[in-house]
């Protein structure tokens, strides 16, 4: 695996499967020439041809990596620059390459206006996976303004039709995929909020004739977590295109003199089926994406108090919960809202970030050392980005939120966005989060965002339309500072649920809050929306007392469900009874013991319940020497169902041992993955979790 630099400028990106091959043509333009399975390098070449007539130019039909505003060139573009004289047209140079064993860096230069921009790639030896970006460079002494900064463009190889899929979501239905035959014209998915969002999703799946298993898959994941745009079209030539990156909308970027910018990544690749798909996204980002400090560790059992208990904690009430959740196996334990300024609802006390003296008045360790000598770590909630008109940070800095003078500042949930661009109001959140991980035996933040923007008024800003690269930048760059000085804190994300769930997110937070809705019926379709591009590792996943907003279904169920991920718990465990929690003492230990398959195995999405009626999901270790299938079915249609359950990612020739419905097995992976175990699907709410051994 390796860039393999062949004659005539053609660069080859050769990984495990896979090819992707760009070049430069004779006229200094790059081209995409070829994205799928291997060849012999030595064949590729780069094709050139003529304009088709004077309505349709060479430049709108050829495939290109970076599409540059400009000449006769009217498809979707990825860059788009003001430069100082009204000019707003690139005209470049190709300029040189960069190569390296595993990276690629394409340099094209517009000489007249001192304008760098370079085409970025990089490949991983562990999956067919390459990253892309685009960087940008000033050398003139004027203001480049850029209009559209996307990271990526994409020319998928057949002419025939794809069916492009991506979510339409909300909140507390993230991960609801949408597909749409992509004909002719363009779709566009967006986030306009200032985060990534809960409606769609900051990537692209393209595929023809595609299921779990085989079939053209190509798609591209962006590495970002604020407003996003991916437009895919279709041409009159047939040819289908995708770019993507941060949205146009209401944005602009000014490059001064000497700087050079580099946009959030975007990571593609192609395979046959969408299990393979998203068993090497979650491969990158385990082994490359998710920050070092937990990449590798496995994600605690948590308790969440927030259904419990609500705004009303108190040391008293919350280790009174943390003795059960402690009986039950629970290893961490995370103190929700409520604990800080004068917080006795969501009207009052955010970024009032002190211990409320009242509740605790003997101060926070209290409770973190009650918890610590129940043998679980302890952790809180924050949402730093936010601020309540009534408290005294506000009263004292009204001038710290986004806003318009003349403009009323429109509140949702009581609350206003921190205008997290100026640096002031950064260091006030950074010293904030920084004394209370100092002061307090505290291994886990559930940082919050609850509201999107409005009234976007950065007076601060030159350019105020950058404060949404701005803001996604401040909070990385928190998080980093507060994980460098603070290692063994782990951090989530959490924006309202899934409004905040992206590889972006998770190259600076170890994990991330699905939803929401903890409705065990409901997070059978979540979670499988989130799976597919997403590391599983990450998924936090909860059993509450939401028993089935649709129907109800049992403690034993919303378990099944949540173990397919991080597992935690949110129920008023107060209110169990005591067969409620022998079920949750024995699902917690039976979690602990397949969590690394889980967490650290490959998925193998064998049924789904929104097509087939029945769950069934295996997880497999890397060597295959164990697997956890999970079965869930919240209620099969007018007959029982009968089917053979396949056991799929084993090793062929190898024997395993399980227990599937009261009877022993022993059979050979090939049998389990051809022609499965009977198996009899009945009653309103089947779950069952099987353990497969290597003999």
């Amino acid at each position: 695996m390796k860039i393999i630099e062949c004659k005539n400028n053609i660069f080859v990106l050769d990984m495990k499967n896979t090819h992707y091959v760009v070049g430069i043509d004779k006229f200094g333009t790059d081209r995409m020439i070829y994205w799928g399975k291997k060849c012999d390098v030595d064949d590729y070449e780069i094709f050139t041809f003529g304009d088709e007539n004077s309505n349709h130019t060479v430049l709108d039909e050829i495939k290109q990596e970076c599409t540059v505003f400009g000449k006769t060139m009217y498809r979707e573009c990825v860059l788009k620059a003001n430069f100082y004289d009204s000019c707003r047209e690139i005209n470049s140079t190709f300029i040189g390459a960069n190569v390296e064993k595993d990276r690629l860096v394409l340099n094209f230069k517009d000489e007249y206006y001192g304008f760098v921009y370079s085409i970025n790639y990089r490949i991983f030896a562990d999956c067919d996976i390459v990253e892309k970006s685009i960087t940008v460079k000033n050398e003139s002494e004027n203001d480049i303004e850029f209009e559209r900064l996307f990271s990526a463009e994409f020319t998928l190889p057949s002419k025939d039709e794809y069916i492009i899929s991506n979510t339409n979501g909300a909140w507390g239905g993230e991960w609801i995929e949408a597909n749409e035959k992509l004909s002719a014209g363009s779709i566009v998915f967006e986030s306009k909020r200032g985060i990534s969002g809960h409606n769609n999703s900051p990537y692209f799946i393209a595929y023809q004739n595609a299921d779990e298993k085989s079939g053209d898959v190509y798609f591209g994941s962006l590495a970002y977590s604020s407003n996003f745009k991916v437009i895919a079209n279709r041409d009159l030539y047939s040819n289908t295109r995708v770019i993507l990156g941060m949205n146009d909308f209401d944005f602009s970027y000014v490059l001064k003199s000497g700087e050079s910018f580099t946009t959030p990544c975007v990571y593609a690749g192609n395979t046959q089926g969408f299990g393979e798909m998203s068993r090497q996204m979650n491969t990158l980002a385990i082994e490359h994406l998710l920050p070092r400090q937990f990449n590798d560790k496995q994600l605690p059992v948590l308790y969440n108090s927030w259904e419990a208990t609500g705004f009303d904690v108190n040391a008293k009430g919350q280790l009174e919960l943390a003795k059960i959740a402690a009986d039950l196996g629970v290893e961490l334990f995370v103190m929700d809202d409520g604990w800080f300024g004068k917080r006795n609802n969501d009207d009052a006390g955010l970024g009032d970030w002190f211990v409320n003296k009242d509740k605790f008045p003997n101060g926070l360790n209290e409770l973190i050392d009650g918890v610590n000598e129940l043998g679980m770590d302890f952790g809180i909630w924050v949402e730093p980005e936010m601020v309540n008109p009534n408290s005294d940070l506000y009263r004292l800095h009204p001038e710290w939120t986004y806003h318009y003078d003349t403009r009323v500042k429109s509140e949702l949930r009581n609350q206003l966005v921190l205008n997290m661009t100026r640096q002031d109001v950064c260091e006030y959140v950074f010293e904030c989060l920084d004394n209370l991980l100092s002061e307090h035996n505290i291994k886990y933040i559930k940082w919050d965002m609850n509201r999107p923007f409005s009234e976007t008024g950065a007076e601060n800003l030159s350019c105020p339309k950058m404060l949404y690269y701005l803001h996604n930048k401040a909070v990385y760059d928190i998080v980093d500072r507060l994980k460098e000085k603070h290692p063994h804190v782990a951090f989530e994300a959490c924006a309202s649920g899934g409004g905040r769930a992206d590889l972006g997110a998770l190259s600076h937070f170890d994990q991330c809050w699905t939803s929401d809705n903890t409705d065990g019926i409901d997070r059978m379709t979540i979670q499988h929306g989130y799976s597919l591009l997403r590391p599983i590792k990450a998924m936090r996943a909860w059993v509450t007392d939401i028993a089935g907003i649709n129907k109800p279904c049992s403690l034993d169920f919303r378990f099944n469900i949540a173990m397919q991920g991080a597992l935690g718990l949110g129920g008023n465990l107060l209110k169990y009874s005591d067969e409620d929690k022998e079920i949750s003492k024995k699902n917690i230990a039976l979690y602990k013991s397949i969590r690394h398959t889980v967490q650290f195995g490959d998925l193998y999405r064998v049924s789904n319940q929104d097509d087939n009626e029945v769950l069934i999901n295996s997880y497999v270790e890397k060597d295959k020497s164990k697997a956890v299938v999970f079965i869930a079915s919240r209620g099969t249609r007018f007959y029982k169902k009968r089917i053979n359950v396949l056991f799929d990612g084993l090793e062929e020739n190898a024997k395993y041992k399980f227990t599937f419905q009261n009877k022993e097995y022993v059979k050979s992976g090939a049998y389990m993955a051809n022609v499965g175990i009977p198996a009899h699907i009945h009653g309103a709410y089947y779950n069952e979790i099987i353990i497969c051994e290597k003999i």
